[in-house]
């Protein structure tokens, strides 16, 4: 018999993500297209141009996944339930009259509601990416967490791809070259769900996925409360570094220290030399004066 909260837990893994948690997660998504310096221009300008944008951002991920295991791209549109909400609350965030839209979401509360459902969403994506990618390499850990952390976080990958092709790419704004806050929680919880896929991680799914998910929720929650724009994660990456790159840089400083300790040695031999030499020299000199 099951306890209380393996029911919780149990109950919580089975919540169908549509349609609630997916129009969380493209609004929070098209809003921060909106967002983008220029996005309303083009919107209004280039309405086709704006939803292609608008899909890229609500199935990056799926798209980047399926790129990567040599699947049909454009599967997504296979869900035509999914494209159509999408795209209609594109519309409405877009050409909604008075902007009704963008003034219900500036408030926080709505802000808060919608970032924890999105990241609910999140917890869905990766271990759906994690079994997608089990069913075709059982052994291969490395293909599970490149997928995991794709459909967790390739929606960033896949927008890049549309600003190279706009010209309006920034090296600096690269994903592969500076992960941001997402992309490095996306590629950790991908890992775990690895190491639990393959029966590496003594704990049940439902249960890992309810933990990941509640830390998503509490740390997103508490970034847009505090007003930090990333939580930083520098400690363990230096740590991290330090433990796995950091023997070299270790050795050839204590090599250093070995090789001037002797040179300086010698510099001091050699300046009492000097001196010595010196002193009998004006010795000398004197002597021959008193002569």
């Amino acid at each position: 018999m099951s306890s209380p909260w393996d029911e919780l837990t149990l109950a919580f893994s089975r919540t169908s993500m549509f349609p609630f948690f997916d129009i969380a997660h493209y609004l929070v998504s098209l809003m921060s297209l909106k967002n983008q310096p220029g996005a309303i221009d083009v919107a209004w300008r280039n309405p086709l141009s704006s939803w292609f944008t608008a899909m890229l951002h609500c199935f990056g991920g799926g798209i980047l996944s399926c790129v990567l295991l040599a699947e049909p791209p454009l599967r997504f549109l296979a869900n035509t339930t999914n494209v159509l909400l999408a795209s209609s609350i594109w519309y409405i965030i877009f050409f909604c009259p008075c902007d009704l839209v963008s003034r219900g979401y500036s408030y926080l509360p709505v802000q808060l509601l919608a970032a924890g459902m999105k990241e609910v969403t999140r917890t869905w994506k990766i271990v759906g990416g994690v079994t997608h990618a089990y069913s075709y390499y059982k052994n291969g850990w490395i293909v599970m967490i490149a997928i995991g952390w794709a459909r967790g976080a390739g929606g960033g990958v896949i927008t890049n791809f549309e600003q190279l092709v706009k010209g309006a790419w920034k090296p600096q704004a690269d994903e592969w070259l500076k992960m941001s806050y997402p992309a490095k929680i996306t590629l950790l919880g991908s890992v775990i769900f690895t190491f639990q896929q393959t029966k590496y991680l003594g704990i049940t799914k439902h249960n890992l996925m309810f933990f990941y998910t509640m830390f998503l929720v509490a740390t997103k929650v508490a970034m847009m409360v505090t007003d930090t724009p990333v939580m930083s994660l520098g400690p363990v990456e230096d740590t991290l570094s330090r433990m796995l790159f950091g023997w070299q840089q270790h050795f050839s400083s204590c090599e250093k220290k070995h090789e001037t300790k002797p040179s300086a040695n010698g510099a001091s031999s050699s300046t009492s030399k000097n001196t010595a030499d010196a002193s009998e020299g004006e010795t000398k000199k004197q002597a021959k004066k008193t002569e």
